[in-house]
């Protein structure tokens, strides 16, 4: 008789449960907050599972979150609407509220992903990065957030050191969970908040870079191991960014891509 499996702590920690019609209620817990705020990719996660719950089925094809206003630790609600349950996608929506105000609204896409067949292509090679053990630790080990995710970039940003930013606006390395467990899909809409702004090496780690609207689009069901990403920005406009990501799985296959738009709050003049 086999031995029953241990939910990883992002299991536990993205937990939903099902309160009524279309009613499901989880806990923001400590561990993924970036200063007083949770993890927006960690917030999007619990919406998540709350839909592959209510969906007939139970992976994110395509996700989009707008963030109204920031969570705190502590009881969340979320109310689940069923647009259409087709053959093979279901559409939803979701909206999360925390003490009565509504703080993130999603529409989503469910699919079976072990079931997509068709033809695959792209206009872009994977890059080859060093091996995560020839990676360094990337951005603010201090936050709270990398209690739970382990970032490795494939440079060491000086940035990070105190050092002048580089100007690339791109972040190359790799991510996972930081007690090891292997990856999911509802765990890929985290990792695609999870890297820190690209913008950081163009004005420096400065300010507040809130995230108004994500957007992550799944490809495959990732394989166990660390990810591969890459995220990047090309344009700053009067103080509003966008973020793309790209994200491939330890056995190479392209799992998810990302776009990401936020606006960069510089500290106020003294």
């Amino acid at each position: 008789m086999s031995e029953p499996v241990t939910p990883s702590q992002f299991a536990l920690e993205t937990a939903v449960q099902r309160r009524g019609e279309n009613l499901w209620t989880a806990e923001l817990h400590a561990g993924w907050r970036i200063g007083a705020v949770p993890n927006g990719g960690y917030v999007l996660a619990i919406a998540g599972r709350a839909l592959s719950e209510a969906l007939p089925h139970k992976d994110p094809l395509a996700v989009n979150a707008f963030y109204l206003a920031p969570t705190t630790l502590g009881p969340v609600e979320c109310r689940v609407e069923l647009l259409r349950a087709g053959g093979n996608t279901s559409h939803a929506s979701a909206r999360l509220y925390q003490d009565g105000e509504l703080k993130m609204v999603v529409t989503a896409a469910y699919t079976t992903l072990a079931r997509l067949q068709g033809p695959s292509w792209s206009g872009q090679a994977r890059p080859h990065f060093p091996a995560w053990e020839a990676c360094v630790s990337g951005g603010d080990s201090g936050l709270e957030f990398r209690q739970r995710v382990d970032i490795r970039l494939v440079e060491e940003a000086a940035v990070f050191r105190g050092g002048e930013p580089s100007g690339s606006g791109e972040f190359r390395g790799w991510v996972q969970h930081a007690d090891g467990a292997p990856p999911d899909a509802i765990a890929l809409l985290m990792f695609a908040d999870a890297f820190p702004p690209p913008v950081f090496d163009v004005l420096g780690v400065v300010g507040w870079v809130p995230t108004v609207e994500l957007t992550v689009q799944l490809r495959g069901l990732p394989a166990p191991g660390p990810l591969q990403a890459r995220l990047f920005s090309k344009h700053l406009t009067s103080g509003v960014i966008e973020e793309d990501g790209e994200y491939w799985d330890s056995a190479g296959n392209l799992v998810a891509i990302s776009r990401q738009t936020a606006k960069v709050r510089l500290p106020r003049a003294q």
